[in-house]
């Protein structure tokens, strides 16, 4: 993984009822990303009964696929997820630029950022 590559961890968390339809929506996400997003290298959504949630892994190489995965896919699908789900936290890992930082805000995600200390992939 690159200096540049940004790791975004994320929950939304489901009104009551609503967990098979908001994971039902990340299948689509992920199909879109999958289909349409390059710069996403690797997405994974995690279901939980007891915490009636979902969490997210995304893989950016960089922060510009992340900033085009906001303005696209994310953008496309936030509206009807806000419907029935609670945004955050959402952890952004790695470089993310300040004006990414803003969209991230203005959003209201709960987000909260830092950057790589110290690691290893085998």
């Amino acid at each position: 993984m690159g200096g540049n590559h940004i790791t975004v961890f994320y929950k939304w968390t489901a009104q009551p009822g609503k967990l098979a339809e908001l994971a039902s929506i990340y299948e689509n996400v992920t199909t879109a990303m999958e289909q349409n997003e390059p710069g996403a290298e690797a997405v994974h959504v995690y279901v939980s009964e007891e915490d009636n949630a979902v969490y997210v892994r995304d893989e950016f190489v960089d922060a510009a696929a992340m900033g085009f995965h906001l303005q696209s896919t994310a953008a496309e699908h936030f509206p009807q997820l806000l419907e029935i789900a609670t945004p955050g936290p959402f952890f952004f890992l790695g470089n993310v630029p300040s004006e990414l930082k803003q969209a991230t805000h203005q959003m209201q995600l709960g987000a909260e950022f830092s950057t790589h200390a110290a690691g290893f992939d085998r």
